[in-house]
């Protein structure tokens, strides 16, 4: 999608496999890309692979100092801002009656919090240019609810609805936010999951098949580009059929 070509985009959480996914995709449409990340070597091999991108280390918790990243992101991409992909995630599961506070407030810290104030920093970039693209990656457990994961899944239910009140927000500015939700997706995360399990949950999926993060950065190329310029604060579902909210 040519519309594309020239942005100037951030990617959060660059260095997993869904995030290596986006850039990629990104790279291939012509964007100029602002990769971020915790660790500086896989930071580093992505900038190996894609030798014109951009890339800061950041650890996207300190949230006094998302102010200063994202302008310091927007100055490296020449000065303005056009898309963000809030990529960055954690989990700290455990069953409710044994989740420590502490496992709770850093899950809800990091993705919600940070992807909040991601936001904020960044519309107040793309209020200068009169548009932009702000992309929210949630999860299709923040639709359903699992099993040991209390903290996770009210963190990327609460990324919904906040991005929700965000697109009613700044629609009149031409600003669109908008969330993907993935599935289980094929990652080297997912692949240290008990085969039985992974088989259990592929049962559970019409498609009869994990997603490939290819899929998910799909997604984030259309919800980037112009073709997604009347979808907003929606949440675009990528899970084979195994959720239809």
């Amino acid at each position: 999608m040519n519309s594309l070509k020239n942005k100037n985009v951030i990617v959060t959480g660059a260095t997993g496999g869904i995030g290596n996914s986006i850039v990629e995709k990104l790279y291939e449409s012509g964007s100029n890309i602002l990769a971020t990340g915790t660790k500086i070597e896989k930071l580093e091999e992505l900038k190996k692979k894609f030798s014109n991108i951009k890339i800061i280390n950041f650890d996207i918790s300190e949230h006094e100092k998302i102010e200063k990243f994202v302008n310091s992101a927007t100055e490296k991409l020449g000065g303005s801002l056009d898309c963000i992909v809030n990529n960055a995630g954690i989990t700290k599961d455990n069953l409710t009656i044994r989740m420590s506070l502490e496992e709770w407030c850093k899950v809800i810290d990091i993705n919600l919090t940070s992807t909040f104030l991601m936001c904020k920093y960044s519309i107040k970039k793309m209020l200068k240019n009169k548009s932009g693209k702000i992309i929210n990656i949630t999860s299709v457990v923040g639709h359903t609810g699992n099993v040991g994961q209390a903290n996770y899944t009210a963190s990327k239910a609460g990324i919904v609805a906040m991005s929700k009140s965000l697109a009613i927000e700044y629609a009149k500015k031409n600003i669109n936010v908008n969330c993907i939700s993935p599935g289980f997706i094929s990652t080297p995360m997912t692949d240290q999951i008990n085969e039985k399990y992974k088989e259990a949950i592929i049962t559970k999926i019409p498609s009869n098949r994990l997603g490939k993060p290819r899929d998910i950065a799909n997604a984030v190329i259309f919800l980037g580009s112009d073709h997604s310029d009347y979808i907003n604060g929606e949440t675009i579902h990528v899970n084979g059929g195994m959720y239809l909210g």
